[in-house]
């Protein structure tokens, strides 16, 4: 299928991802990615993979899916038409945190750790500003996630639920003499 580099650089610009991006930068990174077909029932990737790379979503629908304490799968976030993901293991290069699986035939644009260095590497202004994007939706996600974790704890009256000593240890610092 021939890729329309110039409709991909539209569809890029509306994405909360690539939103703000000028036209040479969205044309560098439309060059960079790989377009995916998906049909239903695929794994773009799974739970505990290393991942290498994150998607934009062109078209179809999926679901990011985590294996909760009883083992039973549970459905974080439905996916459709601009939304992104993945692109934790871009950062923090650790293994994959759910699992997406394809709901509806999709298409995918994947954008993989290296040609995010490479996007550094030849244009850093670009580069600073994806990598805000991702952090002001990591922020959006982070408060929603806190919001349904508050509501869940008043329905249940669970006060405790997040509250826990989450400080490393650390030497004690002995003062004065």
């Amino acid at each position: 299928m021939a890729r329309d580099a110039a409709a991909l650089a539209e569809f890029l610009a509306r994405t909360p991802f690539f939103g703000g991006l000028g036209g040479e930068a969205l044309r560098r990174i439309v060059g960079m990615t790989v377009q995916r077909g998906f049909a239903p029932g695929a794994a773009v990737f799974r739970e505990g993979e290393q991942g290498r790379s994150m998607y934009v979503v062109e078209s179809g629908e999926l679901i990011a899916v985590q294996n909760g304490g009883s083992g039973r799968p549970v459905k974080l976030m439905r996916l459709g038409p601009g939304d992104f993901f993945g692109e934790t293991t871009l950062i923090e290069m650790q293994p994959r945190p759910f699992s997406v699986m394809v709901e509806r035939e999709s298409r995918l644009l994947e954008l993989t750790t290296v040609e995010l260095y490479d996007l550094y590497r030849q244009d850093v202004k670009s580069y600073v500003l994806v990598l805000q994007n991702i952090n002001r939706e990591l922020c959006r996600r982070l408060r929603k996630a806190s919001n349904r974790i508050t509501a869940y704890a008043d329905e249940a009256g669970d006060e405790l639920t997040q509250i826990a000593d989450s400080r490393p240890d650390l030497p004690r610092v002995k003062r004065g003499s």
